[in-house]
């Protein structure tokens, strides 16, 4: 069931009586392209009136007396609560009729295999994710609870019940094909709570998603259920761990070869490990000392920047090869693919003796904070992150730059030409 919206100027006959009677009904808002009203005459009872929005125009129809003097039934009289429900109802039969579907039947594997077909097909925006990483998160979190639910008859708080039961899970870890293991963590602990409330939220914007493709495709009558749902605040904080230049070097000399290669590439762009694999030969420009990323997360392409040094190991690794080839490979001569980078990294950690250990994904946010702290403006790093603005770098490496900036303004500040005094305060 829907929320009933509170009025307190027309939901009880007392506060209905004080009205003055007039021609035009006093409306209340219930949701996007749903208003409830309460006509009141000169004379006798009042009428409950929906107006609801049909294609590019609106709908309006008398749906009930009122309880002004006799009690409701829910059919000859409706009180306030019930009056919301009817316009509800009217509001969803309306959409059936206007695209000539019942939405029965339609249920949230239905809007899965919707969306996922136009994920596919490139039709949805999907921020650079792979389509199998998606598809596994739908099976796990989304499908097994919510798959068999009939989409018209989904509410806000199955949806907020299966929030709530997601976030006191454990967070999975890898296993065999076909069984599910989950890590031994401390739910309590404020930071894994905040981490899981995160995952949480990357879940239900995904889920929303899903059922907004059918919403709008007319699947779907209303996305009340959903859209007032509200995702955990406060689950994002600043990254604080990063490679100092002694961990650099003992983590690069505990590499092999191949791996060693991959990892410096990354700390010289910044650059996340799918862009990397990516790479061929020819998207090195010597000439202009960049890199050019084809397909990022962002759907787009960009041009990292790099460094003399950067410049010196691209060099290198495109010598004497030809511009289609792979840039990066592994000892086997193949590519990196999805999750190759996982145990070398945690190898190279172990032998390194850096703890805590550090993802792959570690590397980039090492580049982007010895580019700030070496003087790097944030616009500039965004942009060779890939992200679309500072927020994010403003987020995470701004506390970084405090010696940059501190040297900014003594550099650019006015000269007041204030001349220097024997005279001492006394403290």
């Amino acid at each position: 069931m829907a929320k009933t919206i509170r009025n307190a100027k027309i939901e009880s006959r007392t506060a209905r009586a004080k009205l003055p009677s007039k021609s035009r009904p006093h409306w209340q808002l219930l949701e996007e392209g749903l208003h409830l009203g309460y006509r009141k005459p000169l004379a006798g009872t009042g009428s409950w009136i929906v107006r609801v929005r049909v294609g590019a125009g609106y709908r309006e129809s008398v749906i009930g007396p009122a309880d002004d003097f006799s009690d409701a039934d829910g059919t000859a009289i409706l009180n306030w609560s019930q009056a919301q429900a009817k316009a509800r109802a009217m509001m969803v039969e309306l959409a059936q009729r206007a695209t000539g579907s019942t939405g029965k039947g339609f249920t949230v594997q239905d809007a899965v295999d919707l969306y996922l077909g136009d994920y596919e097909a490139g039709k949805t925006r999907h921020g650079g994710k792979d389509l199998t990483g998606v598809r596994t998160a739908i099976n796990a979190f989304i499908v097994p609870t919510l798959g068999k639910i009939e989409c018209a008859k989904l509410t806000r708080d199955e949806i907020e019940k299966w929030r709530d039961a997601l976030v006191k899970r454990p967070p999975r870890r890898r296993s065999m094909k076909g069984t599910v293991k989950h890590r031994d963590v401390d739910l309590e602990d404020i930071d894994t709570k905040r981490k899981r409330q995160a995952t949480t939220n990357r879940h239900l914007t995904l889920l929303k998603s899903i059922l907004n493709r059918a919403f709008r495709a007319d699947k779907i009558p209303s996305d009340a259920a959903w859209k007032k749902v509200e995702p955990f605040h406060n689950t994002t904080v600043a990254r604080q761990r990063y490679l100092t230049l002694a961990e650099i070097e003992r983590f690069l000399n505990a590499c092999e070869p191949a791996f060693r290669s991959l990892a410096q590439a990354a700390l010289a762009t910044g650059a996340r490990y799918g862009e990397l694999g990516r790479l061929v030969v020819s998207d090195f420009n010597a000439d202009t000392g960049r890199v050019h990323v084809q397909i990022s997360k962002s759907g787009k392409g960009r041009h990292i920047i790099l460094s003399d040094e950067g410049k010196e190991l691209f060099e290198s690794l495109c010598s004497g090869r030809a511009g289609t080839e792979t840039l990066l490979l592994k000892e086997n001569g193949a590519a990196w693919v999805k999750n190759d980078q996982v145990r070398e990294m945690s190898d190279a950690m172990a032998r390194a003796k850096i703890t805590p250990e550090m993802s792959f994904h570690g590397l980039r946010h090492t580049a982007a904070s010895h580019w700030v702290m070496n003087g790097a403006p944030l616009v500039v790093v965004a942009e060779n992150l890939g992200h679309r603005d500072t927020r994010m770098c403003e987020l995470h490496y701004a506390h970084l730059a405090d010696d940059y900036k501190v040297d900014i303004i003594k550099r650019t500040g006015l000269k007041l030409g204030v001349k220097a005094t024997n005279v001492k305060p006394i403290r």
